[in-house]
């Protein structure tokens, strides 16, 4: 059976007249036993794509979106090393430690369930340091604004060797995170600077609840820095006395 008009099988066939095809017209319509074409042959160009450079395309355009994508930007943290002092030039470097130390904590009420975690992991650094529980005070105070007058209010009493400000401030919709956070460390910031007393900063200043339950046992970090400026001021005083 001869064919005219070139079509593969599944396409529609163009109309056939009548004199030009000599069998019944339901032979043309249905044909059986239609040859197929082999995988190698060429696929008629009939204005569309092959199927195979079709799927072909599709599964590349995925991977070359994907080059075109930037790399993950990691979250921002600290830089691994040790700080390397020369050989040769007179350092002075604090403990951690808390023999015969007494600490003064400033924690905020707002916020209560984070600033009860980070109060937590900052008394169990102490403790692990040497700080005996007589040698702690804790003083909460409404909020993280009020946080640095509490600090400065301990400080000045020449109790403590060193003074722990903990609280946790979330983003809200206001400029009111801003102002409170800035007051926050600023104002613990100048409790030390006017009083001579190390004052460590344990606010958690962050976007979402989320982000401060991740961080919740920074209390110990805070901790551990104002022993070791304590033990700091401590051997700059000697130093000064010894002339």
């Amino acid at each position: 059976m001869s064919t005219t008009g070139g079509f593969w099988p599944g396409e529609a066939p163009r109309a056939v007249e009548e004199q030009d095809v000599q069998e019944p017209e339901a032979a043309v319509a249905e044909p059986v036993g239609w040859p197929q074409p082999r995988e190698e042959e060429p696929e008629a160009d009939n204005g569309a794509e092959p199927v195979a450079a079709a799927e072909a395309e599709a599964e590349a355009e995925p991977t070359r979106e994907a080059e075109d994508e930037p790399p993950p930007v990691e979250p921002a943290g600290h830089l691994p090393g040790e700080l390397d002092i020369p050989d040769g030039v007179a350092a002075l470097e604090g403990s951690p430690s808390g023999a015969d130390r007494t600490v003064g904590i400033v924690v905020s009420r707002f916020n209560g369930e984070i600033s009860n975690r980070l109060l937590e992991s900052a008394l169990d650094a102490l403790g692990a340091a040497g700080v005996s529980e007589e040698r702690i005070t804790v003083m909460p105070v409404p909020g993280a604004f009020e946080l640095p007058i509490g600090a400065m209010a301990l400080a000045r009493t020449r109790r403590y060797s060193c003074v722990i400000g903990l609280g946790c401030v979330i983003r809200g919709e206001t400029a009111h995170f801003d102002f409170v956070a800035s007051e926050a460390a600023s104002g613990l910031q100048l409790a030390g600077l006017e009083t001579g007393v190390p004052v460590a900063f344990g606010v958690l200043t962050v976007d979402t609840a989320e982000q401060a339950e991740a961080r919740s046992d920074k209390g110990a970090d805070a901790a551990r820095a104002a022993l070791e400026m304590a033990d700091l001021f401590s051997q700059v005083r000697q130093q000064a006395k010894s002339g």
